[in-house]
């Protein structure tokens, strides 16, 4: 039996000898990065940047706020009471005025004439009646000696008692022609300022005119009105009752102060269709920085919590369960604390739980917080752009 060929055998089977190789190479090759990877621990994940504040103790101021309209607290119309030509206008439009200064006067000729001759007739009537008095005293007199008729006495009683009535009338257009004359000078009622004038100098006035002549309304002090929910109406009545109660007005976007006053009143009424009660506060306004008809906003104190535990709004969230807050321990990790949300003003909320004074919470980045995730506080952003920003 002849010898096989043993290098033609190799040749064939070299590309098979050569695959087994690679195979045998690539499988070692797989199994040792496998082994290196599962010898390798594996990484935790990086701490969650967050904003953090603390939990402080102090006094709360809890603000009610409204948008309110500043209104005069007296506002008067003058009309004229007489029919008469305007002959002055004592007054520039937007001038402040004082309770009985003369602002106008009507032509008063003729009711000083009507004057006049009602006390030439009072004077006539009231001589007159002198005379008479006199005679009823003679007669009087002789009635004793039985010289004069009983008849003839009471006669004279009867004039005397005429001539009287005749004076008291004539007394009485007296002072109606002087009240007349009085309203021929327009006088203000009441401290404040002056609008604009609707009726110049030479027309003729009647007491029957609506317009009016102008108008005066007291700027200082002032008052503003404005509603507030009836679920503050408990403790607004507690809070004036205890004292006056402080209020604020404001510019309309709530940030310039204007005025500092009092509430002076609430109404006697809730709105049912609105479900808010009006109240009326007043304000020291000498400088004019509230005007009649302007919209404020308004702050009304309410009430205070004392020395109480608080935070900023933001750090308290809303779940399923109620208000939760994220505490950071102290392995830096956050974990959720239930706590009660209570009033909010100053910035601040009052917040009552298993939370104490000077505990860490995160203030913003809650949103990729869970329980346990470790925290790295973050640089403020405006911080960072300052610094990039100077020179």
């Amino acid at each position: 039996m002849p010898m096989p060929d043993v290098s033609a055998l190799l040749r064939r089977r070299r590309p098979l000898l050569a695959s087994v190789l690679l195979l045998a190479l690539l499988l070692g090759f797989l199994f040792h990065g496998a082994s290196r990877t599962d010898a390798q621990p594996s990484t935790a994940p990086p701490p969650v940047p967050v904003v953090t504040t603390r939990v402080e103790q102090r006094d709360v101021a809890h603000w009610r706020n409204g948008i309110g309209t500043v209104q005069s607290l007296q506002s008067a119309v003058l009309r004229p009471q007489v029919d008469g030509v305007l002959t002055e206008v004592l007054f520039e439009e937007g001038q402040k005025v004082q309770r009985g200064q003369l602002l106008a006067r009507i032509d008063d000729r003729a009711i000083r004439a009507d004057l006049g001759g009602a006390q030439a007739a009072l004077s006539r009537d009231q001589a007159t009646l002198q005379a008479a008095r006199s005679d009823l005293a003679r007669l009087q007199h002789l009635s004793g000696d039985q010289l004069v008729s009983r008849q003839m006495l009471e006669q004279q009683a009867a004039t005397v008692k005429q001539l009287q009535a005749t004076g008291n009338g004539n007394q009485s257009a007296v002072d109606a022609a002087r009240v007349q004359l009085s309203y021929t000078r327009i006088v203000s009622p009441l401290d404040g300022r002056i609008g604009l004038r609707q009726v110049d100098p030479g027309n003729l006035v009647r007491a029957s005119d609506t317009q009016g002549l102008v108008t005066v309304q007291q700027t200082d002090p002032i008052s503003v009105v404005f509603p507030l929910p009836q679920d503050a109406l408990p403790q607004l009545r507690a809070a004036l009752a205890a004292g006056p109660v402080a209020v604020q007005a404001l510019d309309r976007d709530g940030g310039q102060l204007l005025a500092e006053g009092t509430l002076r009143v609430i109404d006697n009424q809730v709105e049912e269709a609105s479900g808010t009660v009006r109240l009326r506060a007043s304000f020291g306004n000498a400088d004019d920085r509230l005007w009649p008809g302007q919209l404020v906003s308004v702050r009304v104190l309410a009430g205070r919590s004392r020395a109480a535990l608080v935070l900023p709004p933001e750090a308290v969230l809303r779940g399923v369960d109620g208000s939760f807050v994220y505490r950071v321990e102290a392995d830096g990790r956050a974990q959720p604390v239930p706590v009660e949300a209570g009033a909010q003003g100053d910035g601040a909320v009052v917040v009552r739980g298993a939370l104490k004074v000077g505990d860490v919470v995160v203030r913003d980045g809650q949103s990729r917080l869970r329980p346990g995730s470790a925290v790295a506080e973050a640089r403020p952003a405006a911080a960072t752009s300052t610094r990039g920003a100077a020179p």
